[in-house]
């Protein structure tokens, strides 16, 4: 019965974390830019970056936008763009 009650709180969990990073890109990692060449453009942008990582299909960052406020960013790897918001 326990085993039952585990699974179930996993499938009913599985669409919350679906939704709790974007998809990016469906392009191999072999077509991503550097993460050096991620980070170069993110900073033109503004974003001062305290954490960045890969998050699914995308490179994230934590850290600061222009004005100071706090950021939480998903990017496109392979263009570079922003793909969604956060904080």
């Amino acid at each position: 019965m326990l085993k039952l009650i585990a699974a179930v709180a996993i499938v009913a969990a599985t669409p919350i974390l679906a939704l709790a990073s974007p998809s990016c890109t469906k392009e191999p990692k072999s077509k991503w830019m550097s993460e050096d060449a991620m980070k170069t453009k993110i900073d033109s942008l503004g974003y001062k970056v305290k954490t960045f990582e890969i998050t699914g299909s995308c490179y994230e960052i934590y850290g600061k936008d222009k004005d100071g406020k706090r950021a939480e960013v998903y990017f496109n790897p392979v263009s570079g763009d922003i793909v969604q918001k956060g904080d």
